[in-house]
C-alpha cells in the first residue's frame, strides 16, 4: 500500500508530464473505437508517421524556442519557401538531389540567422520579427515559383518524404525483418537507458521515480514501441522520414538535456535577467537558437515538397500553427523554461491522430479546426491550472494528500529557518558562465 501512495503522489505531482501521454493513450484509444479499428490499421499508422513528420520536426526546433520565452510565426513560410527553392534548384537548374539538399539546408540556416539577428541583437521581439518573416517569405515563396507548381522531382528525394527501407526478405516474409529487428534494438537500448539513468540518479541522491511506477512506465512504453513495430512491419516496414525524426530526437533530447546550450536555453525562458547576470551570453543563444529553427524548418519544407512530389505556392501553409500547438499541448510553458523535445512529440502525435481520425470519420475542415483549437486551449488551461495550484510552494493539493518528498532529505545537521529558502522546485538552477566563444 505504501508503494501505491507513493507512486500516486509521484504521479500527482507530475500531472503536467503523465497527463499528455495519457490523453494521447485516451484519444487513440477513443478514434479506434470510433472508426471500427481503422486508426490502428498498419497501412494507416504508417501513414500517420508519413504524413505528421513535417510537423514533428518543426516541433522539435518551436519547443527550444519556446522554451527561451520566443516565439516563430514563420517556420510555415520558411518550408514553403525552401520547397520552392528545391524545386528550382532540382528541376529548373539540373542539380543533383544530394548536392540541393545541404544547399537547402544552408539556405534554411541563412534565414535563421536574418531572423535572429533582428531579435538577438536588434532587440525587436521575436512575435514582430517572425510576423514579417511569414509575410516576406510566403512572398518569395510566390515570387520563385511564378506562382506555378514544379514537379517532379528525382526519386531519391521523393524517398525521404514517402520511402521506406529496403526489405531484406524481399517480399517473401509476412513481417519486414529489419523494422523488426531496428524496433526490438531500439526497445533494448531505452529499457537499458533508462536504468542506466536510474542508477546514477540514485548514486548521487537525486530524485527518483518510485520503483512501482517506473517498472510500470518503462514496461508500458516498451511494449508501446514493440506494437508500433509490428504495425509498421506488418505493412511495408520502416518509413524512411522515420529514421530521420528518431535520429533528431535522441539527437535534440540530448542538447537540451546533457549539454551547455541547452541548459543556458532553459535558463534564459526561466530568468533572463538571472541568466544574463550569471554569465550566460544570451544573445548568442537566441541567435543560434533561430539558426537551428531556420534548418528545421527547411528540412521540413524538403520532406513535405518530397512527399508530394510538388513545390507548391501554397506549400507550409498553417505548419506554424500546428507547430506551435504540438509544442504548448506536448507541455511547454507558456512563459518559457519548461518543454521538453519528447512532449513535443507527444503533442505533435495527438494534432496527428486527431487530424487523421477526424479524416477518417468524414468530419470537415469546419470542425476539425473548432476542435484542435479546443483541445489546444484544454492543454494551455491546464498547464496555468495546475501552475496556480503548485505556485504554493508545496507542490499539488494531490502530491501533499499523499506526502510526496519533492526533494531529496537535508544530509547536513542545521535545518534552515522557515522563509529563508524559496521551496526546491521553485528555485533557479545555477547556472555557470559561459565559455569564452
Amino acid at each position: 500500500m505504501s508503494a501505491l501512495r507513493e507512486s500516486l503522489g509521484f504521479l500527482a505531482s507530475r500531472l503536467r508530464q503523465v497527463g499528455i501521454f495519457v490523453a494521447l493513450i485516451l484519444i487513440v484509444l477513443l478514434f479506434q473505437a470510433l472508426t471500427g479499428g481503422i486508426l490502428l490499421e498498419p497501412q494507416n499508422v504508417s501513414n500517420l508517421v508519413v504524413q505528421n513528420s513535417y510537423i514533428l520536426i518543426l516541433a522539435i526546433g518551436m519547443v527550444m524556442v519556446i522554451i527561451a520565452g520566443h516565439i516563430d510565426l514563420s517556420v510555415g513560410s520558411i518550408a514553403g519557401f525552401i520547397g520552392a527553392v528545391a524545386g528550382v534548384m532540382i528541376v529548373h537548374w539540373g542539380w543533383a538531389w544530394w548536392l540541393a539538399i545541404p544547399a537547402c539546408l544552408l539556405v534554411g540556416a541563412l534565414v535563421g540567422a536574418w531572423q535572429g539577428y533582428w531579435i538577438a541583437y536588434v532587440g525587436i521581439p521575436a512575435f514582430i520579427v517572425t510576423l514579417a518573416g511569414m509575410l516576406i517569405f510566403r512572398g518569395l515563396t510566390l515570387i520563385t515559383l511564378k506562382n506555378q507548381q514544379i514537379t517532379p522531382f528525382p526519386a531519391e528525394l521523393r524517398a525521404l518524404g514517402g520511402g521506406f527501407l529496403p526489405d531484406i526478405s524481399g517480399g517473401t516474409s509476412v513481417l519486414e525483418w529489419l523494422t523488426v529487428i531496428l524496433g526490438v534494438g531500439a526497445t533494448v537500448a531505452l529499457l537499458i537507458q533508462s536504468l542506466k539513468e536510474r542508477r546514477i540518479r540514485k548514486k548521487f541522491d537525486l530524485e527518483n521515480e518510485p520503483m512501482a511506477w517506473f517498472a510500470t512506465k518503462t514496461t508500458f512504453i516498451a511494449l508501446l514501441m514493440l506494437i508500433i513495430t509490428f504495425l509498421l512491419a506488418s505493412y511495408r516496414g520502416t518509413p524512411i522520414v522515420l529514421i530521420v525524426l528518431a535520429v533528431l530526437v535522441i539527437v535534440y533530447t540530448a542538447l537540451m538535456n546533457n549539454s551547455v546550450f541547452g541548459r543556458h536555453t532553459y535558463a534564459i525562458g526561466g530568468n533572463l535577467h538571472a541568466a544574463e547576470l550569471s554569465g550566460v551570453k544570451t544573445k548568442a543563444v537566441t541567435f543560434r537558437l533561430f539558426v537551428n529553427m531556420g534548418v528545421l524548418a527547411a528540412l521540413a519544407g524538403l520532406v513535405f515538397t518530397a512527399r508530394l512530389n510538388s513545390a507548391q505556392p501554397a506549400g507550409g501553409t498553417g505548419f506554424e500553427l500546428d507547430s506551435i500547438a504540438a509544442a504548448f499541448i506536448g507541455g511547454a510553458a507558456v512563459q518559457g523554461g519548461i518543454g521538453t523535445v519528447a512532449g513535443a512529440m507527444i503533442g505533435g502525435l495527438i494534432m496527428g491522430v486527431l487530424n487523421n481520425g477526424m479524416s477518417i470519420l468524414g468530419l470537415g475542415t469546419d470542425y476539425q479546426q473548432l476542435i484542435k483549437g479546443l483541445v489546444l486551449l484544454l492543454a494551455v488551461g491546464f498547464d496555468i491550472f495546475n501552475k496556480n495550484r503548485s505556485g504554493g510552494g508545496g507542490g499539488s493539493s494531490l502530491g501533499k494528500r499523499f506526502k510526496l518528498r519533492s526533494t531529496p532529505p537535508a544530509t547536513t545537521g542545521s535545518t534552515p529557518p522557515a522563509g529563508s529558502e524559496a521551496p526546491a522546485q521553485e528555485r533557479p538552477v545555477p547556472v555557470s558562465a559561459a565559455k569564452p566563444e
